[in-house]
Order: C-alpha cells, then sequence, then structure tokens
C-alpha cells in the first residue's frame, strides 16, 4: 500500500494537510567501558530519542502506520569527555518494502563517526528547523531528513529533494557549531559533503538511479524478474556514467556500503553475459568490494 501512497504524495501535498509521524525508526545505545551511572544516563537518552525521532512531523503528510519508515539507529558512545559531554558514532539505517513481497530493501546505510554532544539526564530534546539549538538534536533532525528525503527518491524521481533541503538548511546552520561534521574543511566526508553531493548537479544521476533500481527493478520483481532485473542493471550503468566524470565520490560510497550485497544476491542467479557485465561495472565503481562482487560468478 505504502508504495502507492508514496507515489500520490508529492502531486497531493496542496490538497492534503494532514500530517501524522512518518517514521518507524528503532533507537541502541551502546555504552562500552562506561560507569553504571552513565549508562543509565545513556538509557534515558534512547527513550527521548525514540520519542524524538517517532513521535514528530517530520513532512506535511500523513502516513498511516504501516506506511511508517522503518529505520533504526545505533549509537556508541567512545568516549566520556566532559561532566555532560560524550563522544561516539551514530550509525543510520534505513528501508523500505518491496512491491508485492514481504522483503525490505536497504536504503540506507552509513555510519558517521564525528558525533559529539553534550546531555544532562530528563532534559528534553528541543529542535526547530530554524535554529540551532543543540548539536544533539540537530545531528538527529539531519538524519531524519536524510531518510526521509532517500525514501523519496526511490519511490519519484527527485522526490527527495524537500527533504534535503530542509538537511542543507540545518547544516548552514551549525557553521558555528564547536562540534565536528558540518563543515567543509573538517573533511572529505562528512555531513557537509553528503549534502553537497547530493546538490552537485554532476552526481544527480545517482539519484535519478535510486528511482530506477527501485521502482522500475525491484518493484517489479514478481511480475518480470528478467525484466526488472535489467533495469537494475539499466540503473547500475547510471551510476558507472557518474563514477566516470567523477570517481570516488562520497554519495556513491554510502550507495554501494548500502547495496552491494543486495547486488550480489541478486545477480547470482542472472545469465552469465549479466552476471559478467555486473561484476564488471560494481568491481569499478566500488574497487575496495572487488572480491566481494566476484562472488556474483561463483557458482551455487
Amino acid at each position: 500500500m505504502r508504495l502507492l501512497i508514496i507515489s500520490l504524495l508529492i502531486a497531493a501535498a496542496s490538497l492534503n494537510p494532514l500530517r501524522s509521524q512518518e517514521l518507524q525508526c528503532m533507537v541502541q545505545i551502546s555504552t562500552p567501558g562506561m560507569s553504571e551511572t552513565d549508562r543509565q544516563i545513556m538509557q534515558t537518552l534512547q527513550s527521548s530519542i525514540y520519542e524524538f525521532m517517532n513521535q514528530r512531523n517530520w513532512t506535511e503528510y500523513q502516513y498511516k502506520t504501516e506506511e511508517r519508515i522503518e529505520a533504526s539507529i545505533l549509537i556508541t558512545i567512545s568516549e566520556k569527555i566532559g561532566g555532560d559531554e560524550y563522544r561516539g558514532t551514530i550509525q543510520v539505517q534505513s528501508r523500505r518494502p518491496i512491491y508485492n513481497t514481504s522483503y525490505d530493501s536497504p536504503i540506507l546505510n552509513h555510519n558517521d563517526r564525528d558525533f559529539q554532544f553534550r546531555y544532562v539526564e530528563n532534559q528534553p530534546l528541543e529542535y526547530a528547523d530554524n535554529n540551532f539549538t543543540s548539536n544533539l538534536t540537530s545531528v538527529l533532525a539531519f538524519y531524519a531528513y536524510v531518510i526521509i528525503g532517500f525514501d523519496f527518491d526511490t519511490f519519484t524521481p527527485m522526490g527527495g529533494t524537500p527533504y534535503f533541503e530542509r538537511a542543507q538548511s540545518i547544516v548552514n546552520l551549525a557553521q558555528n557549531a564547536p562540534e565536528r561534521g558540518w563543515k567543509s574543511f573538517e573533511g572529505q566526508r562528512n555531513r557537509y559533503w553528503l549534502m553537497e553531493n547530493i546538490f552537485n548537479s554532476q552526481f544527480s544521476g545517482i539519484r535519478q538511479a535510486l528511482y530506477t533500481y527501485h521502482r522500475t527493478g525491484f518493484d517489479r520483481m514478481t511480475e518480470n524478474m528478467d525484466m526488472a532485473r535489467a533495469d537494475v542493471l539499466a540503473a547500475l550503468e547510471i551510476l558507472q556514467r557518474v563514477h566516470r566524470q567523477r570517481p570516488g565520490s562520497y554519495l556513491m560510497s554510502i550507495l554501494m556500503t548500502t547495496k552491494g550485497d543486495e547486488l550480489v544476491h541478486l545477480f547470482s542467479d542472472a545469465p552469465a553475459m549479466e552476471k559478467n557485465q555486473v561484476v564488471q561495472i560494481l568491481s569499478e565503481i566500488d574497487p575496495a568490494n572487488s572480491a566481494k562482487y566476484r562472488r556474483i560468478n561463483q557458482p551455487g
């Protein structure tokens, strides 16, 4: 059902102002080596983040319970660097159902290593779209919009743009924040560069490929596997062209981390010629994992 609803949401926006929560996001905080007191504080924070992600309205659309975007957040605390300040990583994952199947396709699998925040137990998690209130809520809101943006891109060509724009606004508001992850000069693989890649016209093919991959590829698997797999291959050819124009992009790296295993599984049963073509493309755009892609050609 959600496959049909999402396809109509953008066109219906002005006619249907109803709102309800979009995310069904599981939250886990891992605290290796921390004291019992700090672990209890992080348990409280875990519950607060769960409510923050799942009980807030992130879009203007109405979602039924069964249509909410399935996601997960894993925060790993590596150290406590002050009385109420923590440093660690935040891994964000999301998935969406494939039409007429019980399979959920991974849409985002990203580990952000620039995660530092302040938190006092039981303090409310305050956030407003037009204001940088705290690094904690800004990072959470940023990834809420990124999750929704990628989900929309898989249902409508470039459909996630309004939500990526909101994520970009958070990046802009965070330029004076002391915490890392928001600024261009802090590295080539952070939140700033993720949004730069998303809006860079040289990488627009990646987002276009997401639609082809899912809507005309995976969503048609039960109708005609050969034709659907051919459309997935067409999406990979789009990615290959983007890679040849600008190799090694951050956005491509995130996509391949998310989709690599799924592609190995999908094409392991393809005809030999198609297998060879896919292995060549994947090894070109993601050479670090070429050994994994060569498994496509292994028998059985």
